[in-house]
């Protein structure tokens, strides 16, 4: 397998290559950057596998070449509102698979239409497989196994887990551009069963079987409009960003200002990027004693006919970064590719069967868990102690055990301001 990784000399592409490359069916991966001499420099630091390749992506008739020269595209350049939708109809013109981790909405909704050309030219292509989305799609359709019935889905996760590395020239990254964009304006949710846009960060309540009332922000994500493919009666489907008070009412003062022009996006990624230099997450404030997960999956329906909610949870990771969270998933669905090949354009629920993916991503995780300790699911009809001992397979069980002396319920959603 010889592998093109666009992007492949930055945060995440770094990340996704080293664990391609410890990998026996890989026989060469091509690190591009804008910067060639970043490219090789990336390059030489992974090993002989690794080859270095100056690459500007916008220009079609350059990426058309690299992209022929390869079996399969992991694609890691962002923002991609800009850069998903011509990288993908290089690599279906060129007749080449391909794997990225867009986690725009828009863009998704446009490569899945071009669904009819990835088929004829007997492409597979995989979109939007990192952490959100990807690892959070099949903990929905892992928590939806476990009803008869589905009509709501929310998907979320942790915003302060989601903090890069700062860039050397201090410019915004292609996460918080693309972070800035899904938190203004309107985005694309599922209600009553139908795509419709409403205002991004609106509170979204609910109910986390073994933990209690929670609540999140409405976050512009590619699971709130893609899930439907699977259950075609879903009622309502949001991804949510949660987080603590400070945080979440910061991103609704940025949200104010770009909604209002007081910021254009451009300056108020600067401002988001200047906040993540002087205040760093520590990955150790993360979770709170009976709090939210950092990733996780709610479907509600019925179970043997009453009203019913399940809850799946990652249990394991990857480590202790972003870049690790996304970059790592990445890799292991590019790996899966080569044996569930199937033409078309394809979201992981479509593609991937949770099982089979979280066995694959098990080994590449902190002390090398069982592939069935790599979730934690609950459900609101199984008794206090069967979740409890659920959430106790984690390697988060301290944060996620329910704490007997927290605060009652309704007082928890305080905390999403």
């Amino acid at each position: 397998m010889r592998i093109l990784a666009l992007g492949g000399a930055g945060e995440m592409g770094r990340v996704a290559v080293r664990a391609l490359v410890d990998d026996d069916r890989v026989d060469q991966v091509v690190v591009t950057d804008l910067d060639q001499r970043q490219a090789v420099r990336v390059a030489h630091a992974l090993g002989p596998k690794v080859s270095g390749l100056g690459l500007n992506v916008a220009d079609r008739g350059e990426l058309l070449a690299a992209i022929r020269d390869c079996t399969v595209v992991v694609n890691t350049v962002g923002p991609y509102f800009r850069f998903g939708v011509p990288i993908l109809s290089a690599a279906i013109e060129a007749g080449r698979d391909y794997v990225d981790i867009c986690d725009d909405w828009e863009p998704t909704l446009d490569m899945l239409a071009m669904n009819d050309r990835a088929r004829a030219a007997g492409v597979t292509a995989l979109v939007g497989m990192g952490a959100s989305p990807g690892i959070a799609n099949l903990l929905a359709v892992t928590a939806a196994r476990e009803l008869d019935t589905v009509e709501t889905i929310i998907t979320g996760w942790n915003i302060q887990a989601a903090q890069h590395d700062p860039s050397p020239s201090n410019a915004p990254s292609a996460a918080i551009v693309h972070g800035i964009r899904q938190i203004s304006g309107a985005i694309r949710v599922t209600r009553s069963g139908v795509l419709v846009d409403r205002p991004a960060l609106e509170r979204i309540e609910f109910e986390y079987p073994g933990i209690g009332a929670a609540c999140g922000r409405s976050f512009g994500h590619p699971e709130a409009v893609t899930l439907n493919s699977v259950y075609p009666d879903l009622q309502n489907n949001t991804n949510i960003v949660v987080g603590d008070r400070f945080t979440l009412a910061g991103l609704s003062a940025v949200r104010f200002c770009v909604d209002h022009r007081i910021l254009s996006p451009t300056q108020a990624a600067r401002v988001v990027a200047s906040a993540e230099r002087m205040l760093p997450a520590n990955p150790a404030n993360l979770l709170k004693p009976g709090g939210l997960p950092p990733l996780f999956a709610v479907a509600t329906g019925t179970h043997g006919n009453a009203p019913a909610t399940a809850a799946t949870a990652l249990a394991q990771i990857p480590g202790l970064t972003m870049a690790e969270n996304t970059g790592i998933p990445l890799a292991a669905a590019t790996l899966l590719l080569a044996s569930i090949r199937r033409p078309g354009v394809h979201t992981p629920e479509t593609l991937i069967d949770p099982d089979t993916f979280f066995a694959t991503l098990a080994p590449h995780c902190i002390g090398n868990p069982a592939p069935t300790a790599m979730t934690s699911t609950t459900r609101s009809w199984s008794t206090p102690r069967a979740n409890a001992d659920s959430l106790a397979t984690s390697v988060l069980t301290a944060f996620l055990t329910p704490n007997p002396n927290r605060p009652p319920a309704e007082s928890q959603c305080g905390s999403c301001w």
